[in-house]
């Protein structure tokens, strides 16, 4: 029986010297940490745990359960239980400038702990008003009434721009209108001459204008657009011909010529045909001449087909030949022949304008076996207008 009990005293021995004791956990405060070799919780150094723990070139100051940030123009005022704020002045801590310099935001004062139950020396960020000296805010902000660093509002205060204004923490900018840039001094604004950007703005000519430009056409023309010169067809929109003239159009202007023509020997045979009545009175004329109208732009690239000519009857066995026979004095034409009906007149030379050029064309039909001659002329009036357009 002392048996049997001396060896359940063992085993029970043995299974409890197998229990594993539970860790033991602690739990501190926020802006603290359990230090477990000293069995307390000590304070957790934001201003090196936090990375860049404060914005836009502010300091970072450490204190019991947390930090705050401060500009670099304010000062942690160390009191030593004294009760003179100024003597407490003599132990300023000045704290190292980061390297990039920030404007001074929106701070709360920092105000000496004074001398209690305690004792000893401290810190303290409160709302003092007689232990705080006046705090030196940098440019674009002010100290109010509670000794905070404010932002200036010079857009409402003053608004320096002369167009609009955009305030900015301690600052601002200024922006112009469209049409406008600013000067030198920021503030100001001129217009742009949108004009001497470039000579194809307008087609014609650019007036700037404050804040723009407006195109403008010269007489005879209209604006299309913004840019573009159309030509007014005075004809259609009202002209000063009389009732035996016939109203022509051309570009940028207009002109008059009569609605016959024909001058003795001939007479009127169709709207711009001239017919000779009498063989032996035309003898050595044209039995016939036909007037046309033509209006080109001046500057013209050349060569250009301008006009064709064509008879209008054509007989078997009948051979034609096309030539200029009067107004190409200054070789500014070719007529080149197409087939045996038709030929081509080119312009060779650049036309100057204002102007206009009469030019005869003349087709001659001949057959040798009949022994046949006929000729035909065509009398082209060409107008060229002032501009390229």
């Amino acid at each position: 029986m002392l048996w049997m009990y001396l060896c359940l005293s063992v085993v029970i021995d043995i299974a409890v010297s197998q229990e594993v004791e539970e860790p033991v956990t602690y739990t501190c405060t926020d802006g603290y940490e359990f230090d477990v070799e000293r069995q307390e919780c000590k304070d957790i150094n934001e201003c090196v745990t936090v990375p860049d723990a404060c914005k836009g070139g502010m300091r970072c100051i450490n204190h019991f359960g947390g930090y705050f940030c401060l500009p670099q123009n304010a000062q942690i005022i160390v009191s030593n239980g004294e009760d003179d704020p100024a003597a407490a002045m003599d132990d300023v801590r000045d704290l190292p400038s980061p390297p990039v310099e920030a404007p001074a935001l929106p701070i709360q004062r920092v105000i000496p702990i004074g001398s209690g139950s305690r004792g000893g020396t401290g810190y303290s960020v409160g709302a003092g008003a007689a232990l705080s000296p006046p705090v030196q805010c940098s440019m674009g902000f002010t100290a109010d009434e509670t000794n905070y660093c404010r932002d200036v509002n010079e857009c409402e205060d003053s608004n320096p721009c002369q167009h609009q204004c955009y305030n900015i923490m301690g600052s601002f900018i200024c922006q112009c209108e469209q049409g406008y840039e600013l000067v030198s001094d920021q503030v100001s604004c001129q217009d742009i001459d949108e004009c001497a950007f470039s000579s194809y703005m307008c087609q014609w000519q650019c007036v700037n204008q404050p804040g723009g430009y407006i195109c403008a056409c010269p007489d005879g023309y209209q604006l299309q657009g913004t840019r573009v010169c159309q030509d007014i067809n005075e004809c259609d929109t009202g002209h000063n011909c009389r009732e035996d003239e016939m109203c022509w159009n051309y570009f940028g202007g207009f002109r008059c010529y009569p609605r016959n023509p024909c001058h003795e020997p001939y007479m009127q045979t169709g709207e711009g045909r001239c017919s000779c009545q009498s063989p032996s009175i035309c003898r050595g004329l044209p039995p016939s001449i036909v007037y046309k109208y033509m209006s080109i732009t001046s500057e013209r690239s050349v060569p250009a087909d301008i006009f064709q000519i064509q008879a209008t009857s054509v007989y078997p066995n009948m051979h034609n030949t096309f030539r200029i026979k009067s107004g190409n004095e200054g070789g500014e034409f070719f007529l080149r022949r197409s087939n045996n009906v038709s030929a081509m007149l080119v312009m060779t030379k650049p036309l100057t304008a204002p102007r206009e050029h009469v030019v005869d064309l003349e087709m001659v039909t001949q057959n040798n076996v009949l022994n046949y001659r006929s000729s035909s002329l065509l009398r082209l009036t060409i107008i060229v207008g002032p501009y390229a357009f």
